[in-house]
């Protein structure tokens, strides 16, 4: 096979020829799962009204997606350890491929939200085990910069998710937000089949099926219960019992690590307080960024009568603030301390949030989320900085999947989160009395921000400690 002979032939460490097209190609792939998050926000209102979807089913096309992605990611970089990262990704790009088409043929919530899980089943394979990749097949400073194409990757699609869902939904229709995976999908798929070379296996032993089964249904659990608040209270005993289930679940997965021949996760990183903080900033922010999308794209269509194409258009400052946003803020935390940041980040996205509470209109809600968004892109570099800050570099791809994953968490958690608070206006789709719904969300969102800067001002470590 052409792929045994690279990688025999070679000197044993001398670079791989193909290695930038390479990351050309997965680069392309971590793409189009990124953007499955952004650009499906933007076509739900139309996505609702065709295929006529409750609030509940809106709001698991994006909580699903993510709960699985998160669920099965660390499971998925495993799987690419014990098995070569080169069939994962392939796996993964197969997976995701087959169900962006299903998704797309979709006339109804069942196969829609089978067809969502589904691609994040994929996405958990192909993100973990394409990195893995690029990690190998790059060192020294030529990793450094692989490594920050790879991470510019992120807030790039938000940028790009936004106004290509407003332009594929307003042109060939919402279908088409999954048909385009289809095509480069299987480009990708056929590339990399040919050029990636088989890398050995980096592990020996099994695949924790039980602890991914229980994060993820503990995980469901919760998300169902935050979805389920919006129609039947939040003291409402289903609710109530959901989120219990939701405690036991996470208790016995608990359990179950330090049990487990080959964990899922090593519980001991959580008992470092930097990581903990670490993963609370970036489940927070990405609750809370995913949240502004989902809601944003329901007030500017349904309450404000713009069309996604103007709704896209209107997004792209908040994804270019939190893109410049980020980048700024690698430059100052070193002088500032991820503590003093992260306070100062969370302040502005409180205010923020407050702004379209406070006056009405479309100028209103774009410019408070844009300011909102400045705080926000902050935190993911906090979150990044603090949690890889005391794991030694042995530990640092389990410490990543590990933010990796409770990014995805956050995302299900904060779309579930404003879909609730919000749910009588997004029910209503039009009417001037329901506006209070999307006043309670952005109050919620303010409440978040606030209440997180509280949080981490004792759970984020000082500059100097």
């Amino acid at each position: 096979m052409s792929d045994t002979e690279t990688t025999t032939t070679r000197a044993a460490d001398a670079p791989h020829p193909r290695r930038w097209p390479i990351l050309a190609l997965l680069g392309l792939a971590q793409l189009m799962l990124i953007l499955d998050i952004t650009v499906v926000a933007i076509a739900l209102p139309d996505m609702g009204a065709e295929l006529d979807l409750s609030r509940a089913a809106l709001t698991w096309v994006v909580s699903g997606y993510a709960l699985t992605f998160g669920s099965l990611m660390l499971l998925g970089g495993r799987a690419a350890d014990l098995f070569g990262p080169k069939r994962v990704v392939l796996a993964g790009l197969v997976v995701f491929t087959t169900a962006s088409l299903a998704a797309g043929l979709a006339t109804g919530a069942p196969l829609l939200l089978t067809a969502r899980i589904a691609q994040g089943a994929g996405a958990a394979m192909l993100s973990p085990a394409a990195l893995s990749v690029v990690v190998r097949l790059f060192d020294g400073d030529e990793r450094n910069r692989a490594l920050g194409i790879w991470s510019a990757l992120g807030g790039g699609g938000a940028a790009l998710g936004v106004l290509l869902g407003g332009l594929i939904t307003a042109g060939p229709g919402w279908a088409w937000v999954f048909f385009v995976n289809v095509p480069v999908g299987l480009i990708v798929l056929a590339s990399l089949a040919r050029i990636l070379p088989i890398l050995p296996r980096a592990a020996t032993g099994s695949l924790d099926i039980p602890g991914a089964a229980l994060v993820a249904a503990a995980t469901g659990a919760l998300i169902y219960a935050l979805i389920r608040a919006g129609d039947h209270g939040w003291l409402n005993a289903v609710t109530v019992a959901l989120a219990l289930a939701a405690a036991v679940g996470y208790a016995a997965f608990s359990l179950w690590q330090r049990r487990a021949a080959a964990p899922l996760m090593d519980l001991r990183l959580l008992g470092r307080r930097p990581v903990v903080a670490g993963t609370f900033v970036i489940a927070v922010t990405t609750a809370l960024m995913v949240g502004a999308f989902f809601l944003g794209s329901f007030y500017l269509q349904n309450r404000q009568d713009h069309g996604a194409l103007m709704t896209g258009v209107l997004f792209l400052p908040v994804a270019l603030l939190t893109m410049a946003a980020a980048a700024s803020s690698g430059r100052v935390i070193g002088r500032l301390g991820a503590r003093l940041l992260a306070v100062l980040a969370l302040a502005i996205t409180a205010v923020g949030f407050l702004v379209p509470v406070l006056w009405s209109g479309t100028a209103a809600m774009v410019t408070g989320v844009s300011v909102a968004a400045a705080g926000l892109g902050a935190l993911f570099v906090v979150a990044s900085a603090t949690a890889l800050a005391s794991v030694a570099p042995h530990e640092a791809g389990v410490a990543s999947g590990i933010v990796s994953t409770f990014h995805e968490f956050g995302a299900s958690a904060g779309a579930a989160a404003v879909s609730s608070a919000a749910a009588t206006s997004i029910a209503a789709h039009i009417s001037a009395q329901t506006a209070s719904g999307f006043d309670d969300a952005f109050l919620v969102a303010t409440g978040m921000a606030a209440v997180s800067a509280v949080v981490v001002m004792w759970l984020i470590p000082a500059k100097h400690q």
